[in-house]
């Protein structure tokens, strides 16, 4: 089917209680390996691409891989721009046909997050493009994306950027970080149960890679329709081409290792899409 925004995918999951399964691709091998287990799930899926991956190619080509796929299966899905690090990347990827858009301006202060969040919400409107935007730091690191000093979401706040931007979806700061974890994370049920009550759009969370199945269906179950998955995505496409590649040192082949790790991003997709719950629901 043609692509979709993720606006009512993302409501649906709040109506139903699931969350939608975001996961980052970088090539096409992933995009096909994320498209291709949603589909066999019959779940709904959002593709996403943060900045230093469309630097790495450009969002027209993300776009065209994300355009083919979506045709090819029977399932909603949604190419993403995750973490936008500015309002031109935002237009790049809105005039260029992405489906659903996140501008972050975390790293500003409150006013200035407001600023820039309102102004691609405005640009995006009349394209009826969704946009999502993140209020409190997640920490980690994720692609140029390093914050050391994460700060968590206050509800009343999260309040008033929702009222204040028109964002379709929020992405909180609950405790998580992107990349892995040093330690095991402790995340903030309680605020999130607060937020909630504040806020009634779609909730994100982000730095879902190393948390327990166990936290993400806790997380789900008080609030959060949209998941992102993104470092072990990675680390399972590159285990597959080193598990070839010590096997046979000689492969010359880019499709013999590229199969391997296809099918390795496609298995653990799988996993977290049913961990999400929204197997099924399309």
């Amino acid at each position: 089917m043609p692509l979709v925004t993720s606006e009512k995918i993302l409501y649906d999951a709040q109506k139903g209680g699931y969350a939608v399964g975001a996961f980052n691709v970088e090539n096409m091998e992933m995009v096909i390996a994320a498209a291709e287990a949603a589909d066999e799930l019959g779940a709904p899926i959002m593709l996403q691409t943060t900045s230093s991956t469309v630097r790495y190619a450009s969002v027209k080509q993300f776009y065209a891989n994300a355009k083919a796929i979506a045709e090819q299966v029977s399932v909603p899905v949604a190419i993403h721009l995750d973490h936008g690090d500015s309002f031109e990347l935002a237009m790049q990827a809105l005039r260029e046909g992405y489906t659903s858009i996140m501008i972050d301006g975390s790293h500003y202060d409150f006013e200035k997050n407001i600023e820039i969040t309102k102004r691609v919400v405005d640009a995006a409107k009349p394209n009826h493009v969704p946009v999502e935007a993140e209020l409190g730091k997640v920490g980690g690191k994720e692609d140029d994306l390093e914050v050391k000093d994460a700060g968590y979401t206050d509800p009343l706040e999260a309040k008033e950027f929702v009222n204040r931007t028109g964002i379709t979806s929020l992405a909180v700061a609950i405790g998580t970080a992107h990349g892995f974890y040093a330690g095991t994370p402790k995340l903030d049920i309680e605020r999130l149960k607060e937020i909630k009550k504040y806020v009634d759009i779609p909730l994100v969370l982000h730095g879902a890679s190393g948390l327990s199945d166990e936290d993400v269906i806790k997380c789900i179950k008080e609030g959060i329709c949209k998941v992102n998955f993104a470092t072990e995505l990675r680390v399972a496409f590159s285990d597959g081409v080193k598990s070839v590649l010590k096997q046979n040192p000689d492969v010359y082949d880019p499709k013999a290792y590229l199969k391997v790790a296809r099918e390795n991003v496609k298995q653990l997709v799988k996993n977290r899409i049913i961990v999400c719950g929204c197997q099924g629901k399309y």
